[in-house]
């Protein structure tokens, strides 16, 4: 019997051969159907990352500075973050806020949340304490990830939240390093159902507060298959992507499509 996996493979393989032939993709490509359980980021992640040397990630810097983090890589990192938080009592339906830049520790935070069944909130670094409150009040957000820099507009801040910083060590703050210590418990395996809750998003709010947004297991992974389509993505490509993280387009072109 085929797992989700499996279909999920099917339907992104079959569209793949297609990009590019848009009659061919109308009259051929179905959307894969799940059931069950399904977590993207063990069931499809990891399904391609493990012993997979390929770069995942290529960070450029303005300086002229880079990294490149392979597949396997990836997968590696983002299991001891996801046992490191685990550890810190992140666990299945906790809403986690991550305000980071374009920067690894994004992606494989990203990465690790979602393997434990936790809620991605993804929020720009732009916004202020007064926009932040709103968010772990109304959002539920148990835990917040945030560099070092922006730290100190959780100051005031109120809730009963963990907080964990990126960069440089910060009273009150757990340091994210100290992730890189602990012994990795993956490999992972899916601890969510395909209807259950993956990422949150806040609207811009140009005319009233901002509305959450939620988004289950397969409404993004399955549907960013459009947008991987769009962009005329095939395995090995080199994609430039910009989108400032904090706003769905960079799940769709920066996450899930890639």
């Amino acid at each position: 019997m085929a797992t989700n996996t499996d279909i999920y493979r099917t339907a992104r393989d079959q569209l793949v051969d297609v990009v590019g032939d848009y009659d061919k993709a109308v009259e051929t490509f179905s959307w894969p159907r799940l059931t069950g359980t399904f977590n993207w980021a063990t069931d499809w992640f990891d399904d391609i990352a493990r012993g997979n040397d390929r770069t995942a990630l290529w960070i450029v810097e303005e300086d002229d500075g880079e990294q490149k983090i392979t597949f396997a890589d990836m997968a590696e990192r983002s299991d001891r973050v996801a046992t490191w938080l685990a550890q810190l009592g992140v666990g299945k339906g906790d809403r986690v806020i991550l305000m980071l830049g374009n920067q690894v520790e994004l992606w494989e935070s990203m990465l690790a949340v979602a393997k434990l069944g936790a809620v991605i909130m993804p929020t720009t670094g732009a916004l202020g304490p007064a926009d932040l409150a709103d968010r772990i009040t109304r959002g539920g957000a148990r835990y917040v990830i945030a560099n070092a820099a922006d730290t100190a507009k959780f100051a005031d801040v109120e809730g009963d939240y963990t907080r964990i910083a990126v960069g440089r060590p910060v009273d009150g703050w757990h340091s994210y390093a100290d992730a890189d210590n602990v012994a990795s418990a993956g490999p992972f395996t899916a601890r969510t159902a395909v209807d259950d809750t993956m990422l949150i998003y806040f609207t811009s709010g140009t005319t009233s507060k901002p509305k959450l947004v939620e988004h289950s297991q397969i409404s993004y992974p399955v549907g960013h298959l459009s947008t991987m389509a769009w962009i005329g993505l095939r395995p090995g490509d080199v994609h430039l992507a910009i989108s400032s993280p904090g706003w769905a387009k960079h799940a769709w072109s920066c996450f899930f499509a890639p």
